[in-house]
């Protein structure tokens, strides 16, 4: 497969937050000589991690990209934020991948924490393979690891290393594929030493399980290990590399970045067994030269920047493509990025990943290129549960934070950003409150704008218990012509969801039919702000009589005598309040599911179903019914209970009424979870 492979190839470092991916990428650059010293991201001395709020929270906030040379053919690192209010920044990217490692804890406590990522690596259909990480801290053995992360994964774990001990410290490995052991040096390559004797057994048995794994996809491997014949190591190396490549099992390697342990080891591995660019082409359906737009950045110096990916061919500067609608567009100067630092190419090679300049009408998600195009990746986006009504601290800076926010929005595909006509505030909503409140740091120091915010108001609604018939009537004398209109109309209440009816039934020619529309109008005037000051719903309005003057009546009079009449009615009516519910489907590991469950119900939620996740062992999914009022802080609290692996999603499902104490606080302006 190696002999074979043309091209760039990308490889995506994924994982959970803290897993030490960003060190991982720094110990590669440095291992390949691309970075003659190895910086710290505690420091704030790496490649990646080069904004000032990823210094400031420590940890990626959103993609990096970097490049090396290893053994002289080049690679694409796509370091990815494992935090999961940043995940979605680099969701486009990964689908793109040759390639992802997922960088984990060799704590066997907190390998759930990888379960996402894996079932997404699956999903894809991108191969993929399992670093573990800070193996120098390992509490736990190497098999209790792999135990705890095999039903995590839908292909099997393949085992490649087996730990050498110095006491209860791990200092060294032993190479299972090349049967080989090796002394870790900090900083160096490793030093290969004699098989240590007590490893004798142990070595034999983890290669008998490797070559069994390996047989089960190779026929000829089988029928050697059945005649007790000893296979070659071109033979498990080429395996090796074909059941990566195939999704047919994970390898399984270890070290620790900040050391340089096994990440040399690493690094052979990805170079032997990295699928080339042409094998993502297919998997993705590309068979013409294309480019794929996978993220908008406005935070390089260089301006606006469309990061892409090329396949199937190269990618000349100011060259003309085609985007699926047809639009034409030519890029203008293409950039390979190391962290914050830029080269420019005049041309970028099959598999290259790239930053383009002068590509405004490129967005994200876009394929561009000379001949077919290929459908977009089916990307999954998390669910913006978190929401916050922001306004300019100074009221001149209206506009400008309106397109500081869209370039914002336009970066990262998860957050979402509305007009709320009611509350008269812009609304940001996004996956956690650490993603949002990152998105305000760089409101403030990339475009100068300061805001106030504020938790959106709930959508409160009030409708009416009985039906009333109320006249309205509008008399005006100043002067001149005057203004006179009078209407008679019954209101009543309508099924939940129904909305507001208006029905005329005016006999004889009480009312002349054009001012019957301003009439209506008057209506919904008052229906905006019922009684307890709320819009209004589901209600039925019949206009039923009225009487008018030759000379005094307009349309504006009678529109004020319909809005009188309303006012008057719904008043009159037993006016009552309504407060949306939303459904809310929770997923989460099966251990955490009756905390879950009995934090809805603190909120007032009613749990209508539980039941395991569909083709995830060991979780569930939960549904239930809980008040908009109550989803503030959710997402955090679901999250603590949960090791950080719970997610919900809620949609609007019905509007239910609200009565005592809450209620009287709603119409207080105090609602309990402001």
């Amino acid at each position: 497969m190696h002999d074979l492979v043309t091209g760039t190839r990308a490889i995506a470092l994924v994982g959970p937050a803290g897993a030490g991916k960003t060190c991982l990428a720094e110990a590669m650059l440095f291992a390949s000589g691309a970075i003659d010293r190895q910086g710290d991201t505690g420091h704030g001395t790496s490649v990646g991690d080069s904004s000032p709020e990823a210094r400031a929270r420590g940890g990626s906030t959103e993609l990096n990209l970097l490049h090396f040379d290893w053994l002289g053919e080049h690679f694409a690192l796509l370091d990815l934020p494992g935090g999961t209010g940043f995940q979605a920044d680099g969701a486009r990217a990964l689908a793109l991948a040759d390639l992802a490692i997922v960088v984990v804890d060799p704590d066997p406590a907190r390998a759930p924490l990888a379960a996402p990522m894996l079932r997404q690596l699956d999903e894809l259909g991108v191969p993929h393979l399992i670093f573990v990480n800070r193996i120098d801290n390992a509490r736990g053995s190497i098999g209790e690891l792999l135990g705890a992360l095999q039903p995590l994964s839908v292909s099997p774990l393949i085992a490649r290393q087996v730990p050498i001990l110095d006491g209860e410290r791990i200092d060294g490995f032993v190479d299972v594929a090349l049967e080989r052991a090796f002394h870790y040096r900090a900083g160096q390559p490793s030093e290969r030493i004699a098989m240590p004797a007590e490893l004798d057994a142990i070595e034999t048995q983890a290669r008998t399980r490797l070559l069994e794994q390996l047989a089960d996809h190779d026929d000829a491997l089988l029928e050697q290990l059945l005649m007790d014949e000893i296979p070659p190591s071109e033979t498990v190396l080429h395996d090796l590399a074909r059941e990566t490549a195939e999704g047919l099992g994970v390898s399984v390697l270890f070290g620790s970045a900040a050391n340089g342990w096994g990440v040399r080891r690493l690094m052979k591995a990805i170079r032997h067994e990295t699928p080339g660019p042409n094998s993502t082409a297919r998997r993705l359906g590309v068979s013409d030269p294309v480019l794929h737009a996978f993220k908008v950045s406005h935070g390089h110096a260089l301006g606006r920047l469309v990061l892409a990916r090329v396949l199937g061919g190269e990618l000349r500067e100011g060259q003309e493509l085609r985007g699926t609608d047809q639009r034409s567009v030519k890029p203008g100067a293409i950039f390979a990025l190391q962290g914050d630092k830029s080269q420019r190419l005049g041309t970028a090679r099959d598999g290259e990943v790239v930053a383009l300049a002068k590509a405004d009408q490129v967005k994200a998600g876009d394929w561009f290129g000379r001949g077919a195009l290929p459908p977009p990746p089916d990307v999954s986006l998390p669910s913006r549960n978190v929401r916050i009504a922001i306004l300019p601290s100074d009221r001149k800076d209206d506009v400008k934070l309106s397109g500081a926010l869209h370039k914002l929005v336009e970066e990262d595909p998860s957050l979402g950003l509305a007009h709320d006509e009611e509350d008269h505030a812009l609304v940001l909503s996004g996956v956690n409150e650490e993603q949002l409140s990152l998105v305000l740091a760089k409101l403030k120091r990339r475009h100068s704008v300061s805001v106030v915010q504020r938790a959106p108001r709930v959508a409160y609604r009030e409708s009416i218990r009985r039906p009333v018939t109320q006249r309205g009537r509008h008399k005006k004398q100043s002067g001149g012509h005057g203004q006179f209109g009078d209407v008679v109309i019954e209101v009543s209440p309508q099924e939940r969801g129904s909305g507001i009816a208006f029905i005329e039934r005016i006999h004889g020619g009480a009312i002349p039919r054009q001012y019957i529309p301003a009439i209506e109008q008057g209506v919904r005037d008052a229906c905006q702000k019922g009684a307890l000051g709320f819009p209004v719903v589901d209600v039925a309005v019949t206009l039923i009589d009225g009487s008018y003057h030759s000379v005094d009546s307009s349309e504006l009079a009678f529109r004020t005598a319909g809005r009188i009449a309303m006012q008057e009615a719904l008043a009159a009516a037993q006016p009552h309040l309504l407060e949306p519910v939303h459904k809310v489907v929770v997923t989460s590991p099966s251990i955490a599911t009756s905390k879950i469950s009995s934090a809805l119900a603190v909120r007032r939620g009613q749990v209508l179903g539980l039941a395991p996740r569909d083709g995830w062992a060991g979780w569930d999914r939960v549904e239930a019914m809980v008040p908009e009022a109550e989803l503030a802080g959710l997402e955090g609290e679901l999250r603590s209970l949960s090791q950080g692996l719970a997610t919900y999603e809620a949609s609007f499902d019905h509007l239910a009424e609200l009565n005592g104490p809450l209620a009287d606080k709603v119409r207080a302006n105090e609602p309990e979870h402001a």
